[in-house]
């Protein structure tokens, strides 16, 4: 081996010393990559194994005996979960208990019950519902809609979140949509 400088070479220094290293080093982020892609293809087809659907509540429920709506009442327990209000209003010289749907006719936001001005108020835009669903201010074009409601078999209020009514098409008048109270 020549030393033209006087210092020996190690191997490391050397041109095959380089190239293992290079060669080692491009086979290993290889492998990393190779692993990498290994990884990925391996949670995608974890991912594919598990159903790809929302669990919504259901559109039909019980919210229990008329009894426990008294009249002149806003119940607002079933508005997180279902989005509805029960509403147990005089509505044209009757007694009607009613499951309002909790989405303002304006823009869709939600409004909220205010006990102490006996009202819906959107907080969006300033709409506001009287306690029957009937629109008495602000840019809401129509009242609340209405889900159909009925008496089950077991005596319980059963509230079907699949069938809808306008107001304003007359549609309030529908048995459907209220349970006439004595």
């Amino acid at each position: 081996m020549s030393q033209k400088s006087g210092k020996s070479r190690t191997p490391a220094q050397s041109r095959r010393g380089f190239f293992s290293t290079m060669l080692g080093s491009f086979m290993g982020w290889g492998f990393l990559a190779l692993c990498g892609t290994l990884g990925l293809w391996l949670l995608g087809t974890m991912r594919f194994m598990f159903r790809n659907t929302l669990d919504e509540p259901p559109t039909r429920f019980r919210v229990g005996p008329p009894e426990n709506f008294p009249p002149e009442s806003v119940e607002t327990r079933f508005k997180p979960q279902y989005g509805v209000w029960i509403v147990h209003e005089t509505y044209r010289g009757r007694q009607q208990i009613v499951a309002l749907k909790a989405v303002c006719t304006h823009l869709g936001c939600t409004p909220i019950w205010l006990e102490t001005e006996r009202r819906f108020k959107c907080p969006c835009h300033g709409s506001g519902f009287n306690a029957t669903g009937i629109n008495v201010e602000g840019p809401a074009p129509r009242p609340l809609e209405r889900y159909a409601v009925r008496i089950a078999e077991d005596g319980q209020l059963e509230v079907d979140k699949s069938r809808t009514f306008h107001q304003e098409l007359g549609e309030w008048d529908d048995p459907d949509c209220f349970v006439a109270v004595a």
